[in-house]
C-alpha cells in the first residue's frame, strides 16, 4: 500500500470539492503518472472532497498531540539516595572532591533538561556525575594528554559504576578523548566557584541566623565612649534581632534566590577554554573500599578472592588504614568485566580508579 502525501490531495483543478489523481499513481521517479484514452482523455479517478478534509484534520490532530519542551528552571539539586545501573548511589555536597577514574562521552539521548532543570546541550561545557551537588564547578583534565578544561556538572549520570563522570560531545573534542569514547581523567572540584554557582540558584542551602530571646537577655542603653562614632557623626546602632553582615550592613539569612526567580541562561554557561598541563596516565585498578582494621578489610577481599583482590596497608599519620585493591589491570574492557563481578558478588561500591 502506497501512503500518498499532502501534495497527492491537492486538487489539481483548485477546488475542494474533488481531487483528480492519476490511474497509474505516481512512479517511483516521483513524477506523475499520466494516461490517457485513445480520445486523448486524461485516465484518472476521481476522490471525493470529504476525504480531503478528513485527511486535513487527521494532520492537525497529529500537530496538536506534539509536547511543547519543557520551560527551563535552573535550581540545585542535591537529592536522596536513587538506584541506578543495579547499585545505589548516595548524593552528598563534597566541594574539595579530587579524584581519578574514567569519564565517557554523552550518549545521542537524553531528555531536554538536565537533572537541575538547566538546557541540555551537547555543546556547552558541562558534564554529569553521580553525587555531587548541582551545579558543581570543576576542573577536568585528561590525564592521557594533558589538557584540561573547567566543567559545569549540571547533570545526574552515568547510570553506571564503570564511569565517574559523563562530558558533552563538544568537551570530548577539546579534551580530544580518544575514538573509544573513554578517558582516563581527574576531576577536582572548584570550591569557590561551586559554592557561587549554587548561591545563584533557587534552593540553594542558606545559613540560618537566629536572634537570642529577647526576653533572656537584659538590655541598658549605655554612653558611646568617648570618640566612638559613626560615618555620619552619630553614635552606631544596630537594631536588636539583625543580622550583622560585613562592613556593619545589616540583612536577613543569605542563599539562594527566591524559587521563581529568572536566570538568565547565558549566564549558566561557562566559557571554552583548555589549558596544557602536564600528561599523567595511569594503570586501571579496582577500588573495592578502605577500612580502619585488617580484619574488616580482609573480609572484603575474601567476598571477592577469585578476583584477585589484595589488602594493603596504608599510612595515615600514625594510624593505618587497610585498602582493598584489584589489579593493576592492562585495559578498560577487562576493567569492566572485573567491576560487573565485584558488584554482583555484593560489594556494591567498588569503582574503577587511576593510580
Amino acid at each position: 500500500m502506497r501512503f500518498l502525501s499532502l501534495w497527492d490531495w491537492m486538487p489539481w483543478d483548485g477546488v475542494a470539492r474533488a481531487v483528480l489523481l492519476p490511474a497509474s499513481g505516481i512512479p517511483a521517479s516521483g513524477k506523475r503518472a499520466g494516461g490517457k484514452r485513445p480520445g486523448g482523455k486524461r485516465v484518472g479517478r476521481l476522490v471525493p472532497g470529504g476525504m480531503l478534509a478528513a485527511g486535513l484534520l487527521a494532520a492537525a490532530s497529529l500537530a496538536s498531540c506534539v509536547k511543547a519542551p519543557p520551560t527551563p528552571s535552573p535550581h540545585y539539586v542535591l537529592g536522596a539516595p536513587y538506584q541506578a545501573g543495579g547499585v545505589w548511589w548516595y548524593p552528598r555536597a563534597d566541594l574539595r572532591l579530587d579524584v581519578r577514574g574514567l569519564a565517557e562521552v554523552y550518549g545521542d539521548q537524553h531528555a531536554p533538561l538536565t537533572a537541575d532543570g538547566e538546557v541540555f546541550d551537547q555543546g556547552a561545557m558541562a558534564a554529569a556525575n553521580q553525587t555531587l551537588a548541582l551545579p558543581s564547578i570543576a576542573l577536568v583534565t585528561n590525564l592521557e594528554n594533558g589538557r584540561q578544561v573547567k566543567l559545569r556538572i549540571n547533570d545526574r549520570g552515568p547510570a553506571t559504576p564503570r564511569r565517574m563522570l559523563a562530558v558533552t560531545r563538544r568537551v570530548a573534542l577539546l579534551l580530544q578523548f580518544p575514538t573509544s569514547g573513554v578517558a582516563q581523567v581527574r576531576l577536582e572540584v572548584l570550591e569557590g566557584d561551586s559554592q557561587a554557582a549554587q548561591n545563584a540558584l533557587a534552593g540553594a542551602p542558606t545559613l540560618d541566623m537566629t536572634a537570642a530571646p529577647r526576653g533572656a537577655v537584659a538590655e541598658a542603653n549605655l554612653a558611646p565612649l568617648p570618640g566612638a562614632r559613626d560615618s555620619a557623626g552619630g553614635a552606631t546602632q544596630v537594631q536588636p534581632g539583625a543580622a550583622v553582615a560585613a562592613g556593619g550592613q545589616t540583612g536577613g539569612p543569605t542563599g539562594g534566590p527566591a524559587g521563581g526567580q529568572m536566570v538568565d541562561a547565558a549566564a549558566l554557561r561557562l566559557p571554552e577554554a583548555v589549558t596544557q598541563v602536564a600528561p599523567d596516565p595511569g594503570r586501571l585498578w579496582i577500588d573495592l573500599g578502605n577500612f580502619p582494621t585488617y580484619e574488616f578489610a580482609n573480609m572484603r577481599r575474601a567476598a571477592v578472592a577469585q578476583l584477585g583482590a589484595d589488602v594493603v596497608g596504608v599510612p595515615q599519620g600514625r594510624r593505618q588504614t587497610f585498602q582493598v585493591w584489584i589489579g593493576p589491570i592492562d585495559d578498560v574492557a577487562q576493567a569492566d568485566r572485573l567491576l560487573d563481578q565485584a558488584v554482583a558478588a555484593g560489594v556494591s561500591d567498588a569503582q574503577i580508579v587511576v593510580r
